[in-house]
């Protein structure tokens, strides 16, 4: 596509944005505000934004995204029970920190394991049932997201490596099913995810000093 086509499609289809999807995208931003900060309030209102985006993803062809979102809706609830779980003396009992190696590799084969799955299952789907599904795009926009969202909820610093690639591959696939407001959106979530992640590094180094 040309600057000019990139263009016109990006304010024809502003034009059709529907007001859940301002509101989806409105409380994805605080939600991320609230992830960066350690904030609890990262999960009551990001299950906002998951909810909506679940019928969005649906309308939109975008399954892999549905199933994403679902998963998220279903994180959220065990990531605010683990962020908000403390000990005797009522202090949070997880923090910041960063992986090991073994939970890297962890990591790698969770991602690993999502993405063939979706895949498969994508490319299937879109032979029996949605042509406007893209197989390998959506599949890695959802295992990555999967990953960044599990680690999340374990407040590990390296779940914003998973979000920023997940950013990176939902900016174009959101644009092409014609949800620009959405692929900006995930413009603002990247800028975001750097700066969580400059965040809670810093969190963590300092915790890991202190211990």
């Amino acid at each position: 596509m040309t600057l000019t086509e990139i263009y016109n499609q990006f304010t024809t289809d502003l034009q059709h944005t529907r007001w859940f999807e301002y509101l989806a995208v409105f409380t994805g931003i605080a939600s991320v505000w609230f992830s960066r900060k350690e904030n609890i309030l990262v999960y009551p209102v990001g299950l906002v934004n998951t909810i909506i985006y679940i019928y969005i993803s649906i309308d939109g062809h975008l399954l892999g995204e549905a199933t994403v979102n679902l998963y998220y809706t279903i994180m959220s609830i065990i990531g605010w029970y683990m962020w908000y779980k403390k000990n005797n003396q009522n202090e949070t009992i997880l923090h910041i920190g960063f992986s090991n190696s073994r939970q890297w590799m962890q990591q790698i084969g969770f991602f690993l394991f999502f993405y063939i799955t979706i895949f498969t299952a994508l490319t299937y789907f879109k032979i029996a049932f949605f042509d406007g599904v893209i197989p390998w795009a959506d599949a890695l926009a959802s295992a990555t997201a999967f990953t960044g969202m599990w680690l999340m909820t374990k407040k590990k610093v390296e779940s914003w490596y998973w979000w920023i690639a997940t950013n990176i591959v939902s900016i174009p696939l959101y644009f092409v099913k014609h949800y620009v407001f959405t692929s900006v959106y995930y413009i603002i979530l990247l800028i975001f995810a750097f700066w969580g992640l400059a965040a809670w590094r810093k969190k963590a180094l300092l915790i890991g000093n202190t211990l």
